[in-house]
């Protein structure tokens, strides 16, 4: 009997820079280019091409392979990246994603020691998503734990579902670290639902990002539900490779990476997920 058809949905599979950490913004477009991604999700961070919206516009014409979203300064280490203002920060966000033609802007809510920017941040986002048409998509994220001790880090809350924000990130990675129930949020934010960054995760105090499939997060059955509800947002591999061995050993976990994220994203008519029909949808990269 023939295989079923095969619905590919709309979603693209995009390379988050930070998936080649420690090498560069310019090796994760080659990268990407490289294995047939549909596009990258630029982590601004110390690395200045990555704050840099003319370097950027050059690698993504040169490798031709575009840039779907920008992911704001947010972390720790990017504190004094693009100034010392969250607010500013964001605007220039919004800047390079309009100019970069990206869709969305992924934003941490804020650090419990910014005050002032946490008291306004829910109305804040609000006003900036009414003035362009980028998506500002707030990600979820997770408790600081140190042996039997919970630090609340983020204000209004990690669990961003507990506040009203236009457009969501959901991390899979951050719902492990949370030790929250990755579906259960997937279903309260419901149709806000902008972005995914797709990484496993075992339920550790440290933010993982697995490759999927090697944690015990529900990374398939995230995807297939996206894929039945006709998701037509960016899925992201936001994955940790910094103990590859090599260049080639970093490339086949990006590769493993996107091929788990297509085969599970492709949707049969009928038949089971994972089925030939599904896993055939891998042998034509969208771009």
């Amino acid at each position: 009997m023939a295989d079923p058809a095969v619905r590919i949905p709309d979603a693209k599979v995009a390379l988050s820079t930070a998936s080649v950490y420690p090498e560069s913004t310019a090796t994760a477009f080659e990268i990407a280019a490289r294995l047939g991604y549909d596009g990258v999700e630029v982590m601004v961070w110390t690395d200045p091409v990555s704050q840099d919206i003319e370097a950027l516009r050059r690698l993504s014409d040169y490798h031709r392979i575009p840039i779907l979203a920008v992911h704001a300064p947010c972390l720790l280490i990017t504190q004094r990246v693009w100034s010392t203002d969250p607010w500013t920060k964001l605007q220039r966000a919004r800047t390079a994603a309009e100019k970069l033609g990206a869709a969305t802007v992924v934003v941490h809510p804020p650090f419990r020691w910014q005050r002032q920017y946490a008291r306004g941040f829910v109305d804040g986002i609000w006003r900036m998503a009414d003035e362009t048409d980028v998506r500002f998509a707030v990600e979820n994220m997770y408790p600081w734990r140190y042996r039997d001790r919970e630090m609340l880090a983020y204000a209004p809350d990690w669990d961003v579902t507990k506040d009203d924000y236009r457009h969501f990130t959901i991390d899979l990675s951050h719902a492990s670290t949370a030790r929250t129930d990755a579906l259960g949020m997937l279903d309260r934010m419901g149709d806000r639902l902008g972005h995914v960054h797709l990484a496993d995760g075992r339920g550790s105090a440290k933010d993982e990002h697995l490759v999927p499939g090697r944690g015990d997060q529900p990374c398939a059955e995230v995807l297939e539900r996206l894929a039945l509800n006709g998701f037509d947002g960016h899925v992201v591999i936001e994955v940790n490779t910094r103990r590859a061995m090599s260049g080639a050993e970093r490339e086949a976990d990006l590769a493993e990476a996107l091929a788990f994220t297509r085969l599970h994203l492709a949707s049969a008519t009928s038949g089971a997920p994972g089925s030939s029909a599904a896993a055939s949808a891998l042998r034509a990269p969208r771009r």
